[in-house]
């Protein structure tokens, strides 16, 4: 029996992974994470839960890793300090995870094996080809796996361009040979399942880059994923031929632009590029500079750029900026700031909402049909998506012609076994998330979240005393300390009588000996939270803080 399980990454952008499983070995697909949302104030990083695989860490065999994005490789250094497998990527890919790596003190030095398209690994039952994949990012690869059951096709990321300017085809006839083989099911990408067409092809992007460089007669900056390494190579051709020196700018891109020219993937004159301190030495008409920052992150070199607390480069009049990426859901409100302060800078900004500035490394809707027709698969099912984005996709290969029982529309945790060429829906497993804060890794639950929430949007109370542990007498206070809940000018009344409400509650001890002080904490709580409420309809954390003498 063939089992598949995903644990990330069905119902949600990012967190992907998935666990496949045949005769007593478990091969894991990828390991990402995810950005928090909005509510999940304090958190910096989201990641699967492994618990389903802690179950079975003796079955536990192989980490195929199918290109170096976050949502893909981002959990990785968490995965690698709980379990050991050996894990295979492409050169690129594995390049990447060492960077992250670094980071983390892991206790065994992990088994980093390289890949190629086209290469075949065996592990356990399972046949692993790698398929060439056309993506935003260089090293991608799509999986076909030789099961006992039949073959699987995974999609990986992907988009089908017939014309990318770095030669990273998707490679159709390798998929179509195993249509033509037969495929007892495919996984595929559903991103973009919303969206009808085609993806515009990076060629037509680098025609919007072109007709810039060559009007624009101050600096260009230019922002875009560190990850894009064929939209940098463009950037550079482009600059080298309109007599303009290279400045990259900010870690990441740095970091990436290294590997990259490592791997082979970026080439450029030797002299060619620039450090930041030299930017002054040269005209601005002799100037580009790539950095990161496109999505508006608080710390990143375009927003430091924006608010003018960047070290050495200092927006000015007839600056343009291109912001050569999409706006992900999320990072609107973020990205329009930077956006509005570089134009109150002076500077010129141009963006995916007023110009052909990006394209997507996603596949819509007519991509999506073509892999379909190209795979011709027994069973289907979407991955990588919100739910909204699973239900387009299912609907499209409903409408293709595969019958509906064998249109696996699922969410993480979800069974799937397939015996005898039939798939079966089977008791779905424990999934979740885990709330990465600094340091901690899971220690954020959700009172925990709720306390923050509560204390972003209506400020902390803090009650102060102390009292005769024996007989409860009030030696000291109550004091009650308000942060983020009320002006100054009304926090005498209402604070005054909210000591009113807690005196009140001393004064019924009496009656109580021995006193339970968690109950009067629980009590002073309750009443102080019903009154502020009550007198002006907010609900701040309070945190009643008795010390026993």
């Amino acid at each position: 029996m063939l089992k598949i399980v995903p644990l990330g990454g069905l119902g949600e952008i990012g967190l992907n992974m998935m666990a496949i499983e045949c005769e007593g070995c478990l091969l894991v697909v990828d390991a990402g994470l995810m950005f928090p949302d909005d509510y999940m104030p304090g958190v910096d990083l989201v990641i699967p839960d492994f618990q389903y695989l802690r179950e079975n860490k003796d079955r536990l065999n192989a980490v195929i890793l199918t290109h170096g994005h976050e949502d893909h490789i981002g959990a990785m250094p968490f995965f690698l300090n709980e379990f050991f497998a050996p894990v295979f990527g492409t050169s690129f890919t594995l390049e990447l995870l060492k960077e992250k790596l670094k980071e983390h003190s892991l206790v065994e030095q992990p088994d980093l094996r390289i890949i190629k398209a086209g290469d075949l690994t065996r592990i356990g039952p399972f046949k692993v080809e790698y398929i060439n994949v056309n993506h935003s990012i260089v090293g991608g690869v799509g999986l076909a796996i030789d099961t006992p059951e039949g073959t699987l096709v995974h999609s990986g990321d992907f988009k089908i361009d017939p014309t990318p300017v770095d030669d990273q085809f998707t490679d159709l006839i390798r998929f179509a040979h195993f249509g033509e083989k037969g495929v007892l099911a495919l996984f595929s990408d559903s991103t973009n399942a919303e969206k009808e067409g085609f993806t515009l092809s990076e060629r037509e992007v680098r025609k919007t880059l072109s007709d810039l460089f060559q009007t624009c007669s101050g600096r260009l900056i230019v922002a875009s994923f560190a990850s894009n390494i064929g939209r940098i190579q463009q950037v550079i051709n482009l600059a080298e031929k309109f007599d303009r020196k290279i400045v990259f700018n900010g870690k990441s891109m740095i970091t990436n632009v290294r590997i990259a020219r490592e791997q082979g993937y970026i080439s450029m004159p030797e002299d060619f590029e620039i450090s930041e301190r030299k930017i002054s030495q040269l005209p601005d008409e002799n100037i580009a500079i790539i950095t990161t920052g496109s999505q508006g992150e608080p710390m990143s070199a375009l927003t430091r750029m924006a608010h003018g607390k960047h070290k050495s480069i200092k927006i000015k009049q007839g600056d343009t900026i291109i912001l050569s990426s999409r706006f992900i859901p999320g990072n609107e409100k973020a990205i329009t700031s930077v956006i509005n302060n570089l134009y109150r800078m002076g500077a010129n900004v141009v963006y995916e909402k007023v110009s052909d500035i990006h394209t997507s490394g996603h596949a819509k809707r007519g991509e999506l049909k073509l892999m379909l027709s190209l795979v011709k698969p027994r069973y289907f099912m979407p991955i990588h998506g919100e739910y909204r984005h699973l239900v387009k996709h299912a609907q499209l290969a409903l409408d293709m012609g595969l019958p509906e029982d064998h249109v696996l529309l699922v969410e993480d945790g979800a069974v799937i076994c397939f015996e005898n060429q039939k798939a079966r829906l089977e008791d779905p497993v424990h999934t979740g998330r885990i709330l990465v804060d600094g340091k901690g890794v899971g220690d954020v639950g959700e009172m925990v979240l709720k306390d923050r929430r509560r204390l972003s949007g209506h400020g902390m109370v803090i009650v102060l005393l102390a009292v005769d542990e024996k007989t409860g007498e009030t030696i000291y206070g109550p004091d009650l300390i308000s942060r983020g809940f009320v002006f100054e000018d009304q926090k005498g009344t209402i604070l005054e009588e909210g000591k009113g409400i807690v005196l009140e509650v001393l004064d019924e001890l009496e009656d109580s000996i021995p006193i339970e002080w968690v109950k009067v904490e629980s009590d002073i709580k309750r009443r102080l939270r019903r009154f502020f409420h009550k007198v002006i309809e907010r609900s701040p954390l309070v945190l009643p803080i008795i010390i026993p003498m």
